[in-house]
């Protein structure tokens, strides 16, 4: 997995840094065929926003969040972001079963 913290006006200090990637982590734990990750944190005035880009195999998942504290929207954002993984994995592994039309009769 490769991962991309980048921040628009303010400084990503190590501490920021190993807070996403603890929450990532828990992401990781769910799927674990993570290609690409690009986390990039701004802010803007009042408000501290959180975006990340994930790519997986045959999609690519985005999600923000954006809230008056930093690791709240970090926090929101993870959240969002275990959402959609589990919902990509179920799609992609939800098929096993075989058609009705398939089936054979006994």
């Amino acid at each position: 997995m490769n991962l991309s913290i980048s921040g628009h006006h303010l400084d990503v200090s190590p501490a920021l840094r190993d807070y996403v990637t603890q929450k990532l982590g828990r992401i990781s734990r769910h799927f674990d065929r993570l290609i690409d990750v690009k986390v990039f944190l701004s802010v803007d005035k009042l408000v501290q926003k959180a975006e990340i880009s994930i790519r997986v195999p045959g999609r690519e998942i985005f999600a923000e969040s954006s809230d008056l504290d930093l690791y709240a929207a970090i926090d929101s954002l993870a959240d969002k972001l275990d959402r959609q993984i589990l919902k990509h994995k179920d799609k992609s592994t939800g098929h096993d079963h075989l058609a009705v039309k398939h089936a054979s009769v006994e």
